[in-house]
C-alpha cells in the first residue's frame, strides 16, 4: 500500500512544528515541554498541530532520530586512507561547526544523556556503538602503524565530544568568561586552534615530528 505523498504545505507545517518543538525541548527538556507550549511557538492551534503529531512524544523522537544522524555524520567521514592527523583535525573543526550551527540539538542531545537515555537507549546501541567501534579501530590501526602515539581511542573521541560540545551546551558560560572582545563570532576558530593544538600536539609521535606531515589551518 503507497504512503500517501505529502503537499508542500504539509511538508512546511511539520518543519515549522519540529522546528518549534527543538526549541520547546532543548530549553525544558521532554518532561517540561508541553504540547501547547509547542503549538504556541509554532503559530498554530493545538488540534492541528495533532494533525502532524499524535504525541509529543512523535515529535521528540523524529527531532532526536534526526538529530543523532547529523551528529555521526563527521565520524562517518573519517578516513582510514587518509593522513591520521589531518583527519582527526577536520573532525575536530567538523564537530566545533556543529556546535556553532547547531547549539539547540546539541542541548536536546545533551539533556536526553542527562536524563538517561530513555528514548534513544536503541539507538545509541544499534548506531553509535558499532560505529565508535568502526572507527575506534581506525584510530588504533593508526597507532600500530606508528602514525599517531598509542592513546585508548574510545577515550579520545569521548574528550573530542566533551570539548567541542562543550562550546554548545555552556555557551553563556564561555561567551561571559570570554568577555565581549573574545566572546563573538571569533570564539570557534580560537577554540579550534587551542584543541587543535590539544590533541594533535599530543599525538604527534615525538620521534617522528619532523618527518609527519604539519597540520594546516582549515
Amino acid at each position: 500500500m503507497e504512503t500517501q505523498r505529502k503537499t508542500r504545505i504539509q511538508i512546511e507545517n511539520q518543519e515549522r512544528i519540529l522546528d518549534a518543538a527543538l526549541e520547546a525541548f532543548s530549553e525544558r527538556g521532554f518532561r517540561g515541554a508541553t504540547i501547547d507550549q509547542i503549538a504556541d511557538q509554532a503559530g498554530m492551534s493545538k488540534p492541528n498541530l495533532l494533525y502532524y503529531f499524535r504525541r509529543k512524544k512523535d515529535m521528540y523522537e523524529a527531532l532526536i532520530a534526526r538529530l543523532l544522524d547529523t551528529w555521526l555524520e563527521p565520524l562517518r567521514e573519517l578516513d582510514d586512507e587518509g593522513d591520521p592527523l589531518p583527519e582527526l583535525q577536520s573532525y575536530i573543526r567538523r564537530k566545533l561547526e556543529m556546535s556553532r550551527d547547531f547549539p539547540r540539538e546539541s542541548r536536546l542531545f545533551a539533556n536526553e544523556i542527562l536524563q538517561g537515555a530513555p528514548h534513544i537507549r536503541s539507538l545509541l546501541e544499534t548506531e553509535l556503538k558499532p560505529l565508535v567501534d568502526e572507527k575506534a579501530e581506525v584510530i588504533r590501526g593508526w597507532m600500530k602503524q606508528g602514525r599517531i602515539n598509542a592513546v585508548d581511542p574510545r577515550h579520545l573521541i569521548f574528550s573530542i565530544w566533551s570539548t567541542t560540545q562543550h562550546y554548545a551546551d555552556f555557551d553563556i558560560q564561555v561567551r561571559v568568561i570570554l568577555g565581549p572582545d573574545r566572546g563573538a563570532e571569533g570564539r570557534f576558530e580560537d577554540a579550534a586552534r587551542y584543541l587543535e593544538a590539544l590533541f594533535l600536539d599530543g599525538l604527534r609521535p615525538a620521534a617522528s615530528r619532523d618527518s609527519l606531515p604539519k597540520v594546516q589551518s582549515l
